[in-house]
């Protein structure tokens, strides 16, 4: 999030409790930040890090690069905290390379240990460090369990909702990731009212951090 205004009241407008993920450096990020700070919702700072096949694959111009020393890591994770302030957590941006690098993503936990800021793995390869190396370091900590919106189809994401759904009855919680198009809240809008119904309860996800 942090391109539209228009998503995030749309989002909000569900009316039940979701997290905004925010890119620092996106021309709303700080208005989204502010809107969900005003009506009471959780941010987390959407961290842009390096992926597999950049750069041919696009990277946000702030985006965290292996070839970063620790001092440029730490130096851009304050801006991303000047920029959303009131973040209670991050999570990660694509990083399908940067987060199988221990170095790396020790320099990353660092900070945000400091900060007092959790974070949560989006998992976006199996060989990921990141939660693993955050339980070590005392980092409160979870990972993303479905992905709800790889297709933009109303009937996928309702399929991945409700294989949310099933985890979350097996496991206790479940944390799904999605993105702000249009078909996902239109999907979503519809959807998640119904979960209560089900025995479901959503809430932010610094809840379902350990």
């Amino acid at each position: 999030m942090g391109n539209s205004m228009q998503e995030a009241r749309a989002l909000a407008g569900i009316g039940l409790p979701v997290t905004f993920s925010i890119i620092p450096g996106l021309r709303h990020d700080r208005d989204v930040a502010d809107f969900a700070a005003q009506g009471g919702i959780e941010t987390m700072i959407h961290i842009p890090m390096q992926s597999k096949g950049w750069p041919q694959r696009r990277l946000e111009a702030n985006g965290l690069l292996l070839a970063m020393d620790d001092a440029a890591i730490r130096e851009h994770m304050g801006d991303y905290a000047l920029r959303i302030p009131r973040a209670h957590g991050v999570n990660n941006h694509m990083g399908s390379e940067f987060t199988e690098h221990e170095d790396k993503m020790r320099t990353v936990l660092e900070v945000l240990k400091g900060r007092g800021l959790f974070f949560v793995d989006s998992v976006t390869t199996p060989k990921t460090v990141g939660l693993r190396l955050a339980r070590e370091m005392g980092v409160k900590t979870a990972k993303r369990n479905v992905f709800l919106d790889n297709e933009q189809d109303g009937a996928y994401i309702r399929g991945q909702l409700a294989q949310a759904v099933r985890l979350a009855r097996k496991n206790g919680s479940a944390i799904a990731i999605c993105h702000p198009h249009p078909a996902t809240i239109a999907t979503l809008a519809e959807a998640l009212p119904t979960l209560a119904g089900q025995g479901i309860t959503l809430v932010p996800v610094s809840r379902l951090v350990r």
